[in-house]
């Protein structure tokens, strides 16, 4: 059982891609580790690169890895999921063989789904793998459509816990490095994912980018304020402020602030 695999990592964020790659390293079992961003980048690489294993993103721009399953080579790797589905969707996957993990991604997850990937390309047939993925995708899809854009609650690691944060609880969001640091009710969490990555998991509709750092809710706005040269801050009740960045004040003004008399 010491066959060496080699994986394939799709997903847009390269953030999210760097972080899955380091995971992959520390596996002794894991040959060569290349990267895709969008499904025809992936389709590309699989057509010259031999990967046993996917860990394949479902919610990206321009093609879901939902359409890189329906669209992929003989004999069809073993897929593990990425996923920012609510328990809905995961007991679809649960009914299934393949596996799957969540974001933001727990390191001791990922390597458990990785590992019963691995035992099933050792174990399965190219046609069962091939079947196990036709009757997840059709789970999620099923999943996916019932469930609304966006999730109502974030779940963040603090300590050695976890704690649920209602997304109608926020004010703002910013982005810290390779983090993003949520503020909520006065207190703030910094949270194991990129700004872009937990913007596609939010309520769509709920949130505004006001900034390429910093994510607002609109309900937590008490109004927008005008400062030198016309430029634009959002203020929440309690007086706390985030600026507007330049090239976003055009798309502030038009979703908050009242017309000029």
């Amino acid at each position: 059982m010491s066959a060496i695999m080699n994986v394939l990592v799709v997903d847009d964020e390269p953030l999210a891609r760097r972080r899955a790659v380091r995971q992959l390293q520390r596996l002794q079992w894991v040959g060569a580790v290349e990267e895709a961003g969008t499904v025809q980048q992936a389709l590309a690489r699989l057509a010259d690169f031999d990967a046993q294993i996917v860990l394949l993103d479902i919610q990206m721009p321009g093609g879901s890895g939902f359409d890189l399953v329906a669209r992929l080579p003989a004999p069809a790797p073993a897929i593990v999921f990425v996923t920012a589905f609510d328990d809905q969707a995961c007991r679809a996957f649960d009914a299934n063989a393949v596996d799957y993990v969540t974001k933001p991604i727990d390191p001791v997850r990922l390597h458990l789904a990785l590992e019963r990937a691995r035992q099933a390309v050792l174990s399965h047939g190219r046609q069962e793998r091939i079947t196990e993925l036709e009757e997840v995708v059709a789970s999620l899809r099923s999943a996916a459509a019932h469930r609304s854009a966006g999730s109502s609650d974030l779940w963040v690691k603090s300590g050695p816990n976890y704690l649920r944060i209602p997304c109608s609880s926020i004010t703002h969001i910013q982005a810290e490095r390779d983090y993003a640091r949520i503020h909520a009710e006065g207190r703030d969490y910094l949270h194991n994912e990129s700004l872009s990555e937990l913007e596609r998991s939010l309520p769509a509709g709920e949130f505004l980018r006001i900034h390429r750092s910093t994510l607002v809710r609109l309900g937590a706005i008490s109004h927008v304020a005008v400062g030198r040269y016309a430029s634009l801050s959002v203020v929440f009740p309690g007086g706390t402020s985030a600026k507007v960045g330049r090239t976003y004040a055009a798309d502030v003004r038009a979703r908050l602030a009242p017309p000029a008399p």
